[in-house]
């Protein structure tokens, strides 16, 4: 798997607005290697479904078979990038463009809310410990700042944590780190409200 974030073409980030191709990416790239059936087991799809969906996700650039995995009926599937990037702003004076990319902007966000709350619900169980309870974070803050600030800030938090990438603990536990920084419109009450 090469080491890649490359930035997405339009016909990519419509591939990954079907919420399945989406999870089996997450899927491959949080777990390793898997199957069609092994990833429909974990996500509670037939294998032809997620053998479709692979195929199309592979026509796209996204995954690849790993060589020398098994025969035709027991491919095993890897991803062909670490990661990816999408740059909204390349398609914010063309409407359609647009809703393609808040349609899989909304499959993100659905992912992470669901990673979240797998951790929170881990955690509850007792199957994380009190290290790790005090460990993670889950904050939010207001800032009033402008667009340029806001593109300064995301890129210093950017640099922090890929400073990070350096360490590989033995005895560390993979860490998530989720970032959403975004201007929030105000809408007051009104009296009679």
């Amino acid at each position: 798997m090469a080491p890649l974030r490359p930035e997405l073409r339009l016909d990519q980030i419509k591939a990954l607005t079907h919420p399945l191709r989406l999870s089996i990416l997450r899927e491959l790239r949080a777990n390793g290697p898997a199957t069609a059936t092994a990833l429909g087991k974990r996500l509670g799809e037939s294998s032809g479904s997620t053998s479709y969906h692979l195929r199309q996700l592979a026509k796209h650039g996204f995954v690849e078979e790993l060589p020398d995995s098994g025969d035709a009926r027991d491919r095993w599937w890897r991803p062909a990038m670490s990661g990816h990037r999408v740059e909204p702003a390349r398609f914010a004076n063309d409407p359609e463009q647009r809703a393609i990319v808040g349609v899989y902007q909304a499959q993100v966000v659905a992912g992470y809310a669901a990673r979240m709350d797998t951790y929170v619900a881990e955690q509850s169980a007792g199957e994380w410990g009190a290290e790790w309870a005090e460990a993670y974070d889950l904050s939010d803050f207001k800032l009033r700042l402008t667009p340029t600030q806001l593109t300064r800030l995301v890129a210093k938090l950017h640099a922090v944590i890929e400073s990070y990438g350096k360490y590989d603990a033995a005895d560390g536990e993979e860490v998530v780190v989720q970032i959403g920084a975004f201007p929030r419109k105000v809408r007051p009450f009104e009296a009679d409200q």
